[in-house]
């Protein structure tokens, strides 16, 4: 179904572009245009798919190589048809408005300077997969919270997400964002799932994660995103079980004092986006509270709780329960956003924070993708500073 959905996404971008050239381009031109540019979209597709098909067998170099080539490619028509289709738009209105006394119905329909159009799309497509999606963002967050215990002011935990090992994020980036954030010195480092999304790859990946605890002094945080449940969940854990990785799966660790991180798990057969479906959206909302209550148990009334969660409908959860921090990540912010704001919000929470009485959530943008590419959306470090109210 997941290649199948790929495949009319990208069939939908080949007839954007194709429908755009015309306006473009001159007519000599556009047969020939057609005709290479189809060729070129049902060969990226018939890869895609292919590749697909055989994807154990297939090398991680051609599948970050040509992920680049093809996200590039695509993204280039795509942005540029919607260039196009806005820029017919502004000039209809203008002729309404400014319709010359002796209107022409025979002038040329090909926009004026075509070449700005593909090449402005190309050099985003390329800024967004070869620069912005490798370059992350630190942001920063105080979270002011009632009562809280002296020697909790100023308390600073680092969240990173949805890292995604594999063709696109390697282990050397891995290393270095993990000492990025080490020689920042917040207290805790919390990772929402999504990591190691790589079989190959998990058992060094869980050593160097394992290796950067004792370079914070509350030692890594960690909890399970659904791709771990994809890639040999049973594996990821007993070699997480040998390390100094707090692992809190439906559980909780008090940290210091009166502060306790609680982490759940990602529910089975939960909603990857928002759901319509009532009956699903109950069953999925039970699910979080059972896990909730699994987390909480043992923890005292009066403790400072902060909930790490996969999902970012867990943040209702938390208000619910007057946590002053849930922290979440899964939804990528949607990767591409405009002023900050996701393109595409298909979650309930797409991206950032939620404000809910004095309940702070997080949806944390993440440091992967789902395919190499960013616009609008950079990847993060997300730092939160505690403070009394």
């Amino acid at each position: 179904m997941f290649i199948v959905l790929v495949a009319l996404l990208l069939a939908a971008v080949m007839a954007v572009a194709l429908v755009s050239i015309k306006f473009l381009f001159d007519d000599h031109l556009v047969k020939r245009l057609y005709r290479l540019f189809a060729l070129a979209d049902l060969a990226v597709i018939g890869i895609i798919v292919g590749g697909w098909a055989v994807r154990d067998v297939v090398p991680a170099w051609f599948v970050t190589t040509f992920g680049s080539f093809a996200t590039v490619f695509m993204m280039a028509q795509l942005m540029c048809g919607v260039m196009v289709g806005v820029a017919l738009g502004v000039r209809l209105v203008y002729r309404k408005f400014h319709r010359p006394t002796k209107f022409d119905p025979s002038r040329r329909k090909v926009l004026a300077h075509g070449m700005i159009y593909p090449l402005l799309s190309f050099a985003l497509a390329a800024y967004g997969n070869r620069i912005e999606r490798n370059s992350d963002v630190e942001n920063f967050f105080d979270v002011p919270i009632k009562n809280l215990p002296p020697d909790l002011e100023g308390f600073r935990l680092a969240q990173i997400s949805d890292i995604h090992l594999g063709a696109h994020f390697s282990l050397e980036r891995l290393t270095g964002l993990l000492q990025r954030i080490a020689d920042s010195k917040p207290d805790l480092l919390a990772i929402t799932g999504d990591i190691f999304d790589d079989v190959p790859m998990n058992p060094a990946a869980i050593k160097i994660v394992d290796a950067f605890t004792d370079k914070f002094k509350f030692g890594i945080w960690y909890i399970h995103g659904n791709h771990e449940h994809f890639r040999g969940i049973r594996a990821i854990e007993e070699a997480l079980a040998q390390t100094k990785i707090h692992v809190l799966i439906n559980r909780s660790e008090c940290v210091t004092s009166k502060l306790y991180v609680l982490g759940v798990d990602y529910p089975p057969r939960a909603p990857v986006m928002s759901s319509n479906d009532e009956e699903r959206a109950k069953i999925f909302a039970e699910a979080r509270k059972n896990f909730v209550d699994r987390a909480e148990e043992g923890v005292p009334e009066d403790a400072v709780k902060i909930l790490l969660a996969h999902h970012p409908e867990f943040i209702d959860d938390g208000a619910e329960r007057n946590f002053p921090l849930t922290l979440t990540g899964h939804t990528h912010g949607g990767q591409i956003g405009i002023f900050g704001v996701p393109l595409l919000p298909v979650f309930k929470y797409t991206r950032g924070i939620v404000r809910n009485g004095d309940s702070i959530g997080y949806v944390h943008v993440g440091n992967g993708s789902w395919f190499p590419f960013r616009l609008g959306c950079p990847p993060e470090i997300a730092y939160f500073t505690l403070k009394g109210a």
